[in-house]
């Protein structure tokens, strides 16, 4: 098996069934030229991970399609938990995480897993993201500093706006290949091989931040990140944590709550670590 994709659920069942449409209309027949010679078609399997949602999801994606893996978890465990449950129990050689709100380009998978095949030096690549009326969407950045979770979520990134479009990699065009900190994690293609090394998505993250997380362990453990804008893949995202107004967000959503624990975890454990890059 080469590629495992999992996709995880929480109340969304819609986006996921037109998720694993699209992935059925991709393009999985490898290139005719080394170290693809052979030919052949990429094999993979999908892997629903359904966080509790109670939303009827196992009825839809059965019905819909008979070849699609289906984990049901009793309680919400998050995304980077809900990801691990379905790693855990997958087969491939690599793992795409994949966010059900994404719909892949019909080449997209294709591009990702040729890329790594041909880059040993790469442990996680990831697409060029843009929103559905075709607008470039940022998730690719530098790291995190400690204030930048402020600048985003108030009104001091109008104050600091230079903070913000260095963190948004804003000077970068986006288009060419590009070795990156961290990639948002709507959308990546990993090394089995290295999670089994490093470990999945650290538990502590229930939600933000484990994709960061996760790209910091890639690099201490001697490989790279890379930015890949030849695969696209359509990301319908929404902030949830900052729906509300900054000073009115921790008290009146939970997402945003969230949040802000994660961002503490994060500097907490890595605190220290002057380059998170060996």
């Amino acid at each position: 098996m080469d590629i495992s994709i999992v996709i995880v659920n929480y109340k969304n069942k819609e986006k996921v069934v037109s998720c694993i449409k699209s992935i059925k209309e991709s393009d999985f027949e490898k290139s005719p030229q080394p170290p693809f010679a052979k030919g052949g078609n990429i094999s993979y399997e999908i892997i629903v991970v359904d966080n509790n949602s109670r939303d009827g999801i196992i009825v839809d994606v059965q019905k819909r399609f008979k070849d699609v893996g289906f984990i049901q978890s009793n309680r919400n465990l998050g995304m980077g938990g809900g990801n691990n449950l379905g790693i855990e129990q997958s087969r491939g050689e690599y793992a795409l995480i994949l966010n059900p709100d994404t719909i892949v380009k019909k080449n997209a998978i294709k591009k990702m897993y040729e890329f790594l095949e041909k880059n040993n030096d790469v442990g996680i690549v990831g697409p060029k993201l843009v929103y559905p009326d075709g607008r470039l969407q940022y998730s690719c950045f530098r790291n995190w500093k400690f204030l930048t979770p402020l600048y985003r979520r108030t009104f001091l990134g109008k104050i600091n706006k230079k903070h913000l479009d260095n963190f948004l990699m804003k000077d970068y065009d986006h288009k060419s290949v590009r070795e990156v900190d961290w990639l948002m994690g709507s959308c990546l293609l990993i090394r089995k091989d290295i999670l089994n090394k490093i470990g999945l998505f650290d538990k502590r993250f229930f939600m933000y931040f484990e994709d960061t997380d996760l790209c910091a362990r890639v690099w201490r453990a001697g490989y790279k990140v890379v930015y890949f804008p030849d695969a696209v893949v359509v990301h319908d995202h929404i902030r949830a944590s900052a729906e509300k107004l900054w000073y009115l967000a921790p008290f009146l959503n939970k997402l945003s709550r969230i949040h802000i624990a994660s961002w503490l975890k994060y500097f907490i454990k890595w605190s220290g670590v002057k380059n998170k890059k060996l």
